[in-house]
């Protein structure tokens, strides 16, 4: 059967030849671009000499005025969560060329390193002995992101015999010529270049309509990232066998290459490794660069894992360093969410007027109005509606705000079947469905827990806390409704995690997996407010990052580990903390 395939594919690679067609791949990566930073001299992407690109050349940084603070700044310009140390650049080899930077003078927030004070391009007393070098961070968190490799087994069907084929080059009708440029300009001014010819099969990249490998052409030329030119041999290769290895320095530009040719479950794939990455920064800018990355390359499924850790981990990102400088859009997508992990509503629009207020006059009216409308205001606390009348906000977009607390007011004091007969009320619009509301009294959390999480103590008010041998059981009491009128009706509940089949088995249940938990309510009707409760478990990684956020149906609720589930964001050691959320809502 070997043969017989071996034969076909050799009679299908009879072409005709004809003339070239020039390809121009991605013009951001056809070279470095003004400003640019590099780690040069190591076999490490995350150290080396710090090289900063200027005038169509690369040159060094000299160490006078030089710290931490500065090597914050490259390590962040390239992405790296922030900076190790600070080291001599000498260690990475002698360096040739100019020194661009001196006396530096960087305060540690700036996203470019040339943005910072410095005397001026290329004045320096310093020797080349003096140039600097960094050690970026790979990850923090404890995540261990360093050793982050993987295979992609596309084959299903395909023969081996088209992995032989390519490496043999038998047959080769079509010429691929991978160029980058060095950063380096010749004596006529124009980029220096360096290349490698990949010899491949037109009836096989054929299938790929972004070669254009059609009749009466016979080679391309396709222009990337120095960086990148290691990884596209192994990108041809994926085309033959669907198969590829992936390590965490190829990851980006493999991602970028599948992208851009247009071989989308190659790049959604890998879109999901690098969506492993997202725990490991807390200052959450590479959380943001990866969802502008996702928008660039168009990879749906990444922009939405970075949307959704960012949304689950909402308090974390307000913190964040990144905060201020969030993307309206990406504000925007957050406040679409209704999985949103917020102590309450209250909470969220105090977040986003803080946002607003800080961007000052450069955010217009209209982006403001439009923000602040999709604040849930029904479902802000009574109590807290008050409040907002002495908001400066409220005094831009009165109207607004006006508008928007009359309808939360009814909301509170009137049964939601007594407004749905109000054309204003549609008890389909978000305004009236709840988020992940995690202050007391709709959530409990179980032990471990970390004093460093920010759902830990005040969510801590349980009515009893049992041990059945490792089941750990709480109950604890909730309104039936978080409106004003529910305010003294409440619901008994009671949270278990089951971590064996015979603690399932000791209640009446059978668990699918292990562990599970569970979350039942006693003593309570709910007939005669058409209410319902979709309930959720959030589960936390060592009390700093929420990992997931899982459903409780017939009242169970799964918990992934990391060595049975392909989790979105996995937990070093499997250190969880677990959090029970009521979430009533009308239907």
């Amino acid at each position: 059967m070997a043969t017989n395939l071996h034969t076909v594919w050799l009679l299908l690679l009879l072409h005709a030849s004809g003339s070239a067609f020039k390809f121009d791949w991605l013009k951001e990566n056809l070279g470095p671009q003004e400003g640019d930073v590099r780690l040069f001299g190591s076999a490490s992407i995350s150290e080396g000499r710090v090289e900063v690109y200027h005038d169509g050349k690369w040159g060094t940084v000299c160490d006078d005025g030089w710290d931490m603070a500065e090597a914050q700044v490259v390590c962040r310009q390239l992405r790296f969560p922030g900076a190790k140390s600070s080291v001599a650049g000498s260690d990475y080899g002698q360096a040739t060329g100019p020194i661009w930077l001196d006396d530096i003078n960087c305060k540690g927030t700036e996203n470019h390193l040339f943005t910072c004070g410095f005397k001026g391009w290329g004045i320096s007393d310093c020797t080349h002995k003096e140039d600097v070098g960094v050690i970026c961070e790979t990850a923090s968190n404890n995540m261990a992101i360093g050793d982050f490799s993987s295979s992609l087994d596309h084959s299903f069907i395909l023969s081996d015999d088209l992995d032989q084929i390519f490496e043999s080059g038998m047959g080769c009708d079509f010429l691929i010529l991978v160029q980058s440029a060095t950063g380096n300009k010749q004596e006529d001014g124009t980029l220096e270049m360096v290349g490698t010819t990949i010899c491949a099969h037109k009836v096989i990249l054929s299938l790929v309509p972004f070669f254009n490998a059609s009749e009466g052409i016979t080679n391309i030329t396709v222009n990337v990232s120095q960086t990148c030119q290691p990884y596209f041999t192994s990108f041809i290769r994926y085309i033959y066998t669907r198969k590829i290895d992936v390590t965490l320095s190829s990851v980006q530009c493999l991602h970028r290459i599948a992208s851009e040719f247009g071989v989308k479950t190659l790049m959604q794939d890998i879109g999901r490794m690098l969506s492993k990455v997202l725990p490991a920064d807390d200052s959450f800018d590479t959380q943001v660069s990866l969802y502008k990355y996702a928008e660039e390359t168009g990879d749906l499924v990444l922009q939405d894992n970075c949307i959704q850790y960012m949304a689950w981990n909402y308090q974390n990102l307000t913190s964040s360093p990144a905060w201020t400088h969030l993307p309206v859009e990406l504000l925007r997508a957050l406040l679409a969410r209704s999985d949103l992990v917020v102590p309450d509503e209250y909470f969220l629009l105090q977040t986003v007027e803080s946002w607003i207020t800080e961007k000052g006059d450069s955010i217009s009216l209209e982006v403001q109005a439009d923000l602040l409308s999709r604040i849930r205001f029904s479902m802000i606390p009574a109590e807290k509606l008050y409040a907002l009348e002495l908001n400066s906000l409220c005094n831009t977009h009165k109207d607004m705000y006006r508008d928007r607390m009359l309808k939360a007011f009814q909301f509170n004091i009137l049964l939601f079947s007594n407004l749905s007969a109000d054309p204003k009320f549609n008890r389909e619009d978000d305004d009236y469905q709840p988020r992940i509301y995690i202050a007391k009294p709709w959530s409990t959390a179980f032990a471990p827990l970390s004093t460093s999480s920010p759902y830990s103590s005040r969510n801590r008010r349980p009515y009893y806390e049992n041990q059945y041998g490792q089941t750990t059981t709480k109950g604890f009491y909730t309104p039936v409704h978080n409106s004003l009128i529910f305010k003294d009706n409440t619901i008994q509940w009671e949270a278990n995690v089951f971590r064996s089949q015979s603690e399932c088995s000791n209640r009446g249940l059978r668990c699918e997996s292990i562990p599970m938990a569970r979350l039942v309510s006693y003593h309570h009707s709910t007939q005669q407010t058409n209410m319902v409760f979709r309930n959720r478990l959030l589960v936390m990684c060592q009390g700093k990052y929420i990992c997931q956020v899982q459903d409780f149906k017939v009242n169970l609720a799964n918990i992934f580990v990391n060595d049975t589930q392909g989790l979105a964001y996995p937990c070093p050691g499997d250190q969880y903390t677990y959090h029970f959320v009521v979430r009533p809502a009308y239907v």
